[in-house]
C-alpha cells in the first residue's frame, strides 16, 4: 500500500547517523518488498536487529489438506470447533484450525482470549478478519487497536503478538504473497481513486512506536521449508519491539468493514463490485448492508452462476442473507462452492427477492483461482447435507 507514513523519530535524510541523546546509534534496518523493488519502510531499532541466540523447531498446528472430492459444494459450520469456554485456552495465532487451503491462500479460524506469542509469517500477508471481539496487536511498528469488523492486514515478516481483551473470533486469510487493495481501485502512484469503495481515511495504522525493552524473547515464525510450511523458533537477546521510530510506505493497518461504501446499480452487480483486496492467486470481496438493484424488474438476489475459472468461499458473519434462506448457513458458516459446480440463491430464494429494496447482509468472500482443499478445521465443522439443499422444493 503506497501511502507514506513517518511515525516517531526518524533522521532527515535516509541511510545516515541515527543517535539516541546519549549518543549511541541507532540501527537502520530496511523492510522491503521485491528485492528493493517495491514498497519498503525504515525502521530504527535500539538494538541490532538481526541477533539470535538460539533456534528450534516450532511444530504448527495441523496444515494438511485433502482434496475436494468427490466434488460438491460444502456447508461448515465455523462457530462448533470452538465449545464453551474453550476459546480461553487460546491465542489468535497458535489456535488457529484450519479451514481450507491452497498453494496461493490458507483460510483458519480461531476462538481465543488468551495473549499469543509473539510471531511473524515469513511466508505471506495476512488478512485476519475480526469477526467479534476487540484488542490490540502489538507490532514492531507500534500499537494497532482493532474491534469487531476490522480487517487487520500484516504485511510478511511483520514481528507481532495478538492481545485480545475477551474473546475474540477470528477469520485468518494467510497469503503466499502481498496483500493490496484492488488494482483497479489505485492510481498508478498507488493512491485510492474516487470510484474507489473506500479511501486512505479509512486505513488506521500505528501511531507511535513501542520501543519496548527485554531479554531473552521468543519469537515464533512460519516459514518455507522443502515438503510446506514449517515453523522455527527463534530466542532474541533483546525485545524486537525496541523501535524508535520508523517511515515508510510499508506497514500494518486496519480497515472495517463498516467504511466500505457498496456500489450498487439498477440491475445485480456482480461481485468484482464488493472487491476489498487482493493478493496472488485469490481476491477478497465483503458483502456489506446495501440498498439492492432499482430496476422495475430486478431480481435482487445473485443469479446461478458457474465458476469456470474459481473456488467461492463465503463466510457469513452478521445480518440476514436472503439468497441463503432455507440451507442452514447462518452466521459463523462458510460456504465452499467449487469450480466445476453452477451456484446460486436456493429455492424459493430467487422469487421471494422480486421487490426487495435493501438487504441487510455481513460476508466476507474470497474468490482463488486454483482449486481449494479442506483442512483439519474445515473436515471437523462440516454440514453432511448441504450439497442436495438445491433438490428441496422451495
Amino acid at each position: 500500500m503506497a501511502y507514506y507514513r513517518q511515525v516517531g523519530q526518524v533522521p532527515p535524510k535516509r541511510h545516515t547517523q541515527h543517535r539516541a541523546p546519549e549518543g549511541a546509534l541507532y540501527y537502520e534496518e530496511l523492510m522491503g518488498e521485491e528485492g528493493f523493488s517495491s514498497d519498503s519502510s525504515l525502521l530504527y531499532h535500539r538494538h541490532i536487529p538481526s541477533a539470535i541466540l538460539d533456534s528450534a523447531p516450532w511444530r504448527l498446528p495441523d496444515q494438511t489438506t485433502a482434496v475436494n472430492h468427490p466434488l460438491k459444494p460444502r456447508h461448515l459450520k465455523l462457530h462448533e470447533l470452538f465449545s464453551g469456554e474453550e476459546w480461553k485456552r487460546h491465542d489468535i495465532v497458535t489456535g488457529r484450525r484450519l479451514v481450507l487451503g491452497n498453494g496461493d491462500v490458507r483460510i483458519s479460524y480461531v476462538a481465543a482470549g488468551e495473549a499469543s506469542a509473539l510471531y511473524r509469517n515469513a511466508v505471506g500477508d495476512e488478512c485476519v478478519y475480526v469477526e467479534e471481539g476487540e484488542g490490540v496487536v502489538e507490532t514492531v511498528f507500534g500499537a494497532l487497536p482493532f474491534r469487531q469488523g476490522d480487517y487487520v492486514i500484516l504485511p510478511r515478516a511483520t514481528t507481532h503478538r495478538w492481545v485480545p481483551h475477551g474473546l475474540v473470533r477470528a477469520y485468518a486469510i494467510e497469503a503466499n504473497s502481498h496483500v493490496t487493495p484492488a488494482r483497479r481501485y489505485l492510481s498508478r502512484f498507488g493512491q485510492l481513486l474516487e470510484h474507489s469503495p473506500f479511501c486512505e481515511r479509512d486505513l488506521h495504522g500505528p501511531a507511535e512506536p513501542l520501543a519496548t525493552e527485554g531479554a531473552d524473547v521468543e519469537v515464533l515464525v512460519k516459514h518455507r521449508g522443502r515438503t510446506g510450511i514449517v515453523g522455527t523458533r527463534f530466542v532474541c537477546p533483546r525485545h524486537p519491539f525496541d523501535v524508535v521510530g520508523w517511515d515508510g510506505c510499508l506497514y500494518p493497518y486496519t480497515f472495517n468493514i463498516a467504511d466500505f461504501e457498496p456500489i450498487t446499480g439498477r440491475v445485480h452487480q456482480p461481485p468484482p463490485a464488493h472487491q476489498v483486496f487482493e493478493g496472488e492467486g485469490f481476491v477478497i470481496c465483503n458483502f456489506v448492508p446495501r440498498k439492492v438493484d432499482y430496476h422495475p424488474l430486478a431480481v435482487p438476489v445473485p443469479y446461478y452462476h458457474s465458476n469456470v475459472d474459481s473456488d467461492e468461499v463465503m463466510f457469513y458473519c452478521g445480518g440476514d442473507y436472503a439468497a441463503r434462506k432455507g440451507s442452514g448457513i447462518g452466521p459463523g458458516s462458510v460456504s465452499l462452492h467449487p469450480g466445476g459446480h453452477a451456484h446460486g440463491p436456493q429455492p424459493g430464494a430467487y422469487e421471494r427477492s422480486i421487490g426487495a429494496e435493501f438487504f441487510d447482509e455481513l460476508a466476507v468472500m474470497v474468490d482463488t483461482f486454483r482449486p481449494l482443499e479442506v483442512g483439519e478445521g474445515g473436515a471437523a465443522a462440516e454440514d453432511p447435507g448441504y450439497a442436495w439443499t438445491w433438490a428441496r422444493e422451495g
